[in-house]
């Protein structure tokens, strides 16, 4: 199986599966003497872990990640970061029922296909699990990028919407709920709707933005390598992730050039950012910020038509613990996605200008 690392310079290769003794990852090329706040790396896994609240999957994981090498004395070393967190509480007999059978909107079928069996205890490398890995590596990648800053919040769920654009929000109170939404009222909408979905035994999908403030002017190349196409790459990389938009995306196509043109100030900054931070591939010193748009989770509690290895029509049920709304524990999982792109460019940067 290819297709397990991602990064140039700052390079993260994952491994593991959702039900095997560990996941974990290999993180190159992050440079020495970074002083690491290891707190604050399981911090972020805390906020990505299962059963942290009503409104997820009350599988219990602690999820504590455990270094092995690349780090001395608080600090990088500059050689290969190992780490691995292991997995402590699967319950794989949930998924015996569907052993030989598919599905619904699950890579089950194409993994299958592809490699001839596959590890259907919770889907094996194709579970949403293996992003925790990604979570580590992009705590570490926001430390090394300093006084960058990376923050991530849901802003719709279903039908529900946060009609409030970024600058008005108060991003100290992502934290303050488990829907992980910066608008008190909003938040409590949607966490009474994930929670009547899951009652439903059913799922509902929702939309991440993502802000990076203090960027600096020059991140990016042209043509095939634009910083937006990265992290295009990166966020549609992640589970259930349907659509990707940045700075005015698809709201765009509704302007007129004239009032879309984001006109300059005399010091270089823009007196609008419909470009989203982002010109020609290249970051022009505004803030970066995008959508992601995610899917309902596939597995849901209802009774539901499939196929088996043979072909023949059957009838199963969802069974075991999974999230009725996935955007609340993917949150940490944008915003370490976003932070390895933004490292991997900075390192680019660097070794272009030498």
């Amino acid at each position: 199986m290819a297709g397990n690392t991602f990064g140039t310079l700052f390079k993260l290769s994952t491994f593991g599966e959702s039900h095997g003794v560990a996941i974990g990852g290999v993180l190159d090329g992050c440079p020495a003497g970074i002083e690491l706040n290891l707190d604050a790396i399981q911090q972020d896994l805390d906020r990505r872990k299962p059963g942290q609240s009503a409104i997820v999957t009350q599988r219990k994981e602690p999820d504590t990640v455990e270094f092995y090498s690349g780090i001395f004395e608080g600090k990088t070393t500059g050689t290969p970061i190992g780490f691995a967190i292991h997995n402590t509480n699967q319950k794989s007999h949930d998924y015996s029922h569907i052993k030989d059978s598919y599905r619904p909107s699950h890579a089950d079928y194409v993994y299958d296909q592809k490699y001839g069996f596959r590890d259907y205890r919770g889907g094996g490398r194709s579970s949403a699990r293996e992003t925790a890995s990604r979570v580590v590596a992009g705590a570490i990648a926001k430390q090394f990028l300093g006084d960058m800053k990376i923050n991530a919040y849901v802003s719709q769920v279903g039908e529900l919407s946060l009609d409030k654009s970024y600058q008005e929000l108060d991003f100290s109170l992502i934290e303050s709920n488990p829907v992980r939404c910066p608008d008190t009222a909003t938040a409590a909408k949607m966490e009474e709707y994930i929670k009547k979905i899951k009652k439903e035994g059913d799922t509902i999908g929702g939309v991440i933005t993502c802000v990076i403030q203090n960027v600096p002017i020059g991140l990016g190349e042209p043509v095939f390598d634009k910083l937006h196409a990265e992290l295009g790459k990166a966020m549609l990389s992640i589970n259930a992730v349907k659509g990707f938009e940045y700075g005015s995306g698809f709201e765009g196509v509704k302007m007129k050039g004239s009032a879309h043109n984001d006109q300059f100030n005399t010091d270089g900054t823009t007196k609008t950012n419909h470009s989203g931070g982002i010109q020609g591939g290249i970051t022009n010193g505004m803030d970066i910020y995008f959508n992601i748009a995610f899917k309902p989770v596939a597995t849901v509690i209802q009774a539901y038509d499939t196929i088996d290895k043979e072909g023949n029509k059957v009838t199963t049920q969802g069974k075991g613990r999974h999230d009725p709304c996935v955007v609340p524990r993917a949150v940490p999982i944008v915003e370490a996605m976003a932070a390895l792109v933004m490292a991997d460019y900075t390192l680019l940067n660097r070794t272009i200008k030498l």
